[in-house]
């Protein structure tokens, strides 16, 4: 007879692993490349310093917008001792202040052109391939290297229409967002991963929809562009369980051998609704007290009268169980 118990399967998807950030840095400037503090590979620390860019010309242009920047203020001063006095009009008071405001912004102006030959880390990340090297001339936007974030990953996979619907539809709420990522070696990594997201929209080409699960990254294993394979459990409660081996198949449909009461065999088409080791998830066809002929099947025919050695579910899992090990 079928086996009734709760049972999962797990479901595996081609998945690829992204850095939680992942950005290019970039100069702002146009100038040679003076100094470089990092190296490939490295982990930087946020507000470290990466890159120098040679930075005299800026240097000058500050100074110069310093110089007039005094210049304008001492103007401003002395016509406003004047306008005190009545000397002057108002009007040529603000025209004064309105020359000096412009003379300090110049110099904010050149105090962050300045600010930009230094080139920080925004966060703390890896670095990737230097694309420069100390001494390169650069104009602005000049790639120079690829800065990610792996304190924790955005990992992608794509489900079926089908198994999509399976997913949102699922009652437990908490169970059905945590996944698992087994790696390119085989092993599966050490840290669950839930998902976070699904795409707004399928691939109709494919028929499918992009997923995102989130996983911890505390011992910076994973990098950015590593592939692997997301593990989904889909549970199954009071699954009605056949073994593998009692069925048959006849051009695409599946078959099983029942005894009924007479002692007759028929030919009964079932409907697999899953695949575990060694056995059938059986969707349609079966009920729980249907005698399921396990053994020789290619021996016997339907109507033809068999005798049955009866053998308890529980029986033929722990078999089938002791058959995997």
């Amino acid at each position: 007879m079928p086996l009734r118990e709760d049972t999962a399967v797990i479901k595996e998807y081609v998945a690829q692993i992204h850095a939680f950030r992942h950005i290019e840095i970039r100069a702002l400037e146009r100038g040679y490349v003076q100094n470089i503090f990092v190296d490939e590979g490295q982990l930087v620390h946020q507000g470290q310093q990466m890159f120098k860019i040679m930075p005299n010309i800026y240097q000058a242009e500050l100074l110069k917008a310093q110089a007039e920047a005094n210049s304008m203020n001492i103007e401003y001063l002395n016509t406003k001792g004047l306008a005190d006095q009545k000397i002057v009009s108002p009007n040529e008071l603000a025209l004064a202040k309105a020359k000096l405001d412009k003379a300090n912004a110049e110099v904010k102006l050149a105090e962050t052109h300045l600010g930009f030959t230094n080139i920080n880390a925004p966060f703390e990340g890896i670095m990737d391939h230097l694309d420069v090297r100390t001494g390169s001339l650069l104009e602005d936007g000049a790639l120079l290297t690829t800065l990610s974030d792996i304190s924790k990953l955005w990992v992608y996979f794509n489900v079926p229409e089908a198994e999509y619907l399976d997913y949102k539809l699922h009652k437990d709420e908490e169970a059905r967002t945590k996944v698992q990522l087994k790696l390119a070696n085989g092993q599966v990594y050490n840290q669950n991963g839930i998902i976070e997201t699904i795409e707004a929209d399928f691939d109709n080409t494919a028929g499918n929809i992009e997923f995102r699960a989130t996983f911890a990254n505390p011992d910076k294993l994973l990098r950015h562009g590593e592939t692997g394979t997301i593990l989904m459990t889909k549970p199954y409660k009071n699954a009605l369980l056949i073994p593998q081996k009692a069925t048959f198949d006849i051009l695409d449909k599946t078959y099983v051998y029942i005894v009924n009461p007479e002692g007759k065999l028929e030919q009964r088409l079932v409907k697999i609704e899953a695949e575990l080791p060694h056995l059938f998830i059986i969707k349609e066809g079966l009920k729980d007290d249907d005698k399921v002929l396990l053994e020789g099947l290619r021996k016997v025919h339907a109507s033809e009268k068999v005798e049955i050695n009866l053998i308890s579910p529980e029986k033929i899992r722990s078999e089938l169980e002791l058959y995997t090990e």
